[in-house]
């Protein structure tokens, strides 16, 4: 696969609701990624079992390889319909897109999707389909690189009712929006943030619907490859420095010791920078051929700590959290979200006798812990994450 599926998602809780009525379902298979967007009726506890159960029911069974129309009537044949609105208990977007960026698209009474490409709206041929009395849409289109797809739920378009806006933002406003955003962002991580942040502006911070926003672009492969910690053996320090220099991509050296390892067998002088912009994060340093190089422990962990908060469901949390500090943990978090799709580790397995009682198993110790929550987290980003221990 010569791209990258890069797909971001978040949400608004309808303003007093603890619960979203909207749900998001990310299925990823050897051959293709399934993404799920249920939009529960109303709001609260009622809305988010229906979207949920909308959501499970789609992504089992599409991932058990049933097909769209399968799935589909089985979803329609099991959700009731409310008998005072004479509405579905549930409306949905399903979207299948294969290794080949061919897409499938389904699509009942949610919002028509947003395709940017080359920054400007696309709509692709649509038609309908009846299963049991319910008019579904249907397209197929192929995406490229640097296409953007984006979904919503109903709440983003009728951001601002009652507000900012009389009649909400309405789809093509939010089409125009998109094609402006997408002409100087390509990142799904970015697009996503500013659009629902732009929603909760134009609600005034007090959201009148549930508000969904999943964003999907196809990107070229970026790899970031980091070394961090001394191998065991001494002998593996020249091995682990040419499988880092000989991978395309960014390089990072995590670490005091491995900088060290890093500069002795690049033949290159370590230059540390004194100054503190985080009195927290410990400064970083430069080595000639190396891109960023940062302390280990501390900056692995504070960088960690500023992926997961970006993970948090809590767009005040995404906002306020700042990627363009100068400290290592803010420039290392800010390379791992917006400029990785694919990541490297590198993880000499010696124990550094300041992070870990010598007495105590390997597995322990403080740095492996670290590895792998920095594993788990980017994983749950969507990145492609590969390891090597030494």
């Amino acid at each position: 696969m010569n791209f990258f599926i890069d797909i971001s998602y978040n949400s608004l809780n309808k303003a007093g609701e603890e619960l979203c009525g909207d749900k998001v379902e990310v299925i990823k298979t050897p051959d293709e990624v399934i993404i799920v967007l249920a939009d529960g009726l109303g709001s609260g506890v009622k809305a988010n079992i229906l979207a949920t159960l909308t959501c499970k029911i789609a992504g089992t069974m599409l991932k058990e390889g049933l097909s769209l129309y399968e799935t589909v009537d089985t979803i329609v044949h099991t959700l009731p319909v409310c008998s005072v609105r004479q509405l579905a208990y549930c409306t949905f977007t399903i979207i299948k897109i294969n290794k080949n960026g061919n897409v499938h698209a389904l699509e009942y009474d949610n919002p028509p999707f947003f395709l940017v490409k080359n920054n400007i709206l696309s709509i692709p041929p649509k038609k309908e389909i009846i299963i049991k009395d319910k008019i579904i849409k249907e397209s197929n289109f192929k995406l490229k690189i640097d296409d953007v797809l984006t979904i919503v739920s109903d709440g983003a378009i009728h951001a601002g009712v009652g507000a900012i806006l009389n009649l909400g933002w309405q789809w093509d406003n939010v089409a125009e929006y998109l094609e402006n955003l997408i002409s100087t962002e390509k990142r799904a991580s970015n697009i996503c943030k500013d659009l629902i942040f732009t929603c909760q502006k134009l609600y005034d911070g007090m959201p009148g619907d549930d508000t969904t926003v999943v964003t999907v672009a196809l990107r070229k492969p970026e790899l970031i490859n980091i070394f961090t910690g001394p191998p065991m053996d001494k002998k593996n320090d020249s091995i682990i420095i040419k499988k880092l220099m000989n991978s395309s991509g960014k390089k990072i050296v995590c670490g005091g010791t491995a900088a060290n390892i890093a500069a002795r067998e690049l033949e290159e002088t370590i230059s540390v920078n004194f100054e503190y912009f985080d009195p927290s994060v410990p400064p970083t340093a430069v080595i000639k051929g190396i891109d960023l190089v940062t302390e280990g422990v501390l900056t692995l962990s504070k960088a960690v700590e500023k992926i997961k908060t970006y993970l948090s469901n809590s767009i005040e949390d995404k906002i306020s959290l700042n990627l363009e500090g100068k400290d290592g943990a803010s420039k290392l978090a800010k390379i791992l979200i917006e400029d990785c799709t694919h990541l490297n580790l590198f993880v000499g397995k010696a124990i550094n006798p300041a992070h870990q009682n010598p007495d105590f198993p390997s597995y322990l110790s403080i740095k492996v812990n670290i590895i792998e929550l920095l594993i788990e987290t980017m994983k749950k980003l969507g990145k492609e994450v590969h390891v090597e221990y030494f």
